[in-house]
This record gives C-alpha cells, structure tokens and sequence, in this order.
C-alpha cells in the first residue's frame, strides 16, 4: 500500500490530476472568483467585504507575513492564475516566479503578466515543484497556497526538503493549505464523492503531522495562524456567484459539471463552518539563522488593515 501511495503522486499523474480539476475552462472560473481569479481562501478584516477586496487583503496579509521587500527574489509554488505573484511585483517591488502544472494556467498567467507590462519582474513556469532541485536558484521568500493538499502525505518530506533547498538562510516560507483534524493518517479528502469527481488523488493531513514533518526537514515554525471561518464566507460567495452565472457556467461546462461544482462549493461551505476541516497559514524559516527583518511581535502584520504600497 505504501509503494502504491508513493507512485499516485508520480509527476505525471498529479499533471493528470491537478489537469482535471484546474484545466475545466479558465472561463468557467472566472464565472464564480474574483477578478485576479485566486482560488484559495480569503481574508476578511472586517467581515463585509467583497471577495475582490478580501483576496486583495489576502494576497497583502500574506507579502506582510513574508516580509517582502522590493527586489526579494520571491517564488509562489502552484501560482494558480498568477495573481500573487503580479501582485508582489506591482505592490512590493520584488521578482516574482511562479510555477504551475496546469496548462491552461500557465498560458493565462503569461497573458496577464505581458499585459501589464511585469516581464521584467514576474516570470511563469510549467513544471513540477520536485524539478526545482534541478533549477540551481535561491529564493529569498517562498509561498505555497491551496497546494499542499495535492503533495501526499508519502511524499510530504521530499515536498519541505525541496523548499528548505531552495530557500535563502535569512529566508522565509509561508504554507496555506486546506488540513482534517483526523490524527489517524489515511488516503484521500475522507469524502468518496471529492476523491472521485472533484480532486483525485488530493489528500488532507493533519496541522501537527505537517509542522512535524516541516520541522524534521529543517524548518523553525514562526506563526501559526487558522483561517478556517474565512474559507467558509470565500465558499459562501463563491457558490452565490456560481448560482448567480449558471446559464454560463452550463453554456461552457454543461449541466452536469455546473451541478457537481455548485455541490461542491456549497458543501465544502458547511465542512468548514462545521470545523471538519480547517485552513492553517503556518509562517517558517530554516532553523539556525538569523530571522533579519522579522519583528519581535505580530504588531507589523495587524496595524496596516488597508492595502499599502511598498515601493
């Protein structure tokens, strides 16, 4: 059984994976995200905010947690449709690289970035997280969002190894990801109908056994931080936009798919309301080194709510 977990998450088949889910249409997405079309949890300061504003003050909270700052070689792991990484180089100067498995993700992200003229700053590409041993680059801060929950947990150490390599000394990593609050280790989301229509192969674990896990590869946990209630208000609007675009979302998918999805977001809704499952930010640097720039105190993150710009 443990050779047959390992060899799930073979490069080719999480591509395959990773394409069923993400590769439905960039215009089917567009139908139920924001206008960056970023597809992880929100952040919501004050709780009445649009989904455009709070992932604007999601995708802010996170280059704060990082401590970016203008030329920071800056590297987003599963960039999605790229909006972090436009977003680190527009707001906060730094040379933004993301990677992603998803075809028609990339060819988006290389559109958006020509468009608002970042070929200077921000660069995309299409491979594998596990080829970055290869790349022979260091980054100074790293982010990996709603990307955990498609490693594994049989190749959750060869994931933190990977990002402790590549990883500056005086660096930083920031990991968001979807975890269970089931201890007991098992394949899968623990929902047969997400294992099989919605994220094959994609597995929760559990926060302890990640820190763990990130731990014994070298990394000292800074801050831990639950967004779990704001996940449930992102699947909230998420779904109310998807019903809101049904016409198109079945014009472009068909009933069938517009259904499934419109199932899943409003479920996944009430998992997160329930507290099933949880959405942790937890904030690392390589143990042994200085932490240049990283104050005593959480007061830098929360005394700015509104966006500002760096450079």
């Amino acid at each position: 059984m443990g050779k047959l977990d390992f060899l799930k998450h073979s490069i080719m088949r999480d591509r395959k994976s990773v394409s069923y889910h993400y590769d439905i249409g960039n215009n089917f997405y567009r139908l139920f995200l924001d206008d960056e079309m970023i597809y992880s949890c929100a952040y919501f300061v004050l709780g009445n905010e649009t989904i455009d504003e709070a992932q604007q003050k999601k995708m802010d909270y996170i280059c704060r947690k990082l401590r970016l700052k203008k030329n920071d070689k800056f590297l987003d792991i599963g960039c999605g449709w790229g909006g972090l990484i436009i977003f680190a180089a527009e707001n906060y100067g730094v040379n933004s690289t993301g990677i992603t498995i998803s075809k028609e993700q990339y060819e988006l992200v290389c559109q958006r970035i020509e468009e608002r003229g970042l070929r200077q700053k921000c660069t995309v590409q299409l491979f594998d997280y596990r080829r970055l041993k290869n790349e022979h680059k260091k980054y100074d801060k790293i982010a990996s969002i709603g990307m955990i929950e498609h490693v594994g947990l049989k190749r959750l150490q060869g994931y933190f190894q990977v990002i402790h390599d590549v990883l500056k000394n005086e660096g930083l990593f920031l990991n968001h990801g979807i975890t269970t609050r089931r201890v007991k280790k098992r394949r899968g989301t623990g929902s047969a109908f997400m294992d099989k229509c919605i994220f094959p192969d994609a597995e929760l674990i559990n926060a302890s056994y990640i820190s763990q896990q990130a731990e014994e590869k070298g990394f000292e946990l800074l801050d831990i931080e639950s967004l779990r209630r704001h996940y449930a208000k992102t699947l909230e609007c998420w779904t109310r936009r998807l019903e809101m675009n049904s016409k198109e979302a079945i014009q472009i998918a068909g009933e069938k798919t517009y259904r499934t999805w419109l199932l899943y977001l409003a479920g996944c809704c009430n998992v997160f309301r329930s507290g099933e499952v949880n959405v942790y930010q937890m904030l690392m640097a390589k143990s042994n080194h200085g932490l240049e720039g990283v104050g005593l105190t959480r007061d830098e993150l929360y005394r700015q709510n509104d966006l500002i710009r760096k450079i």
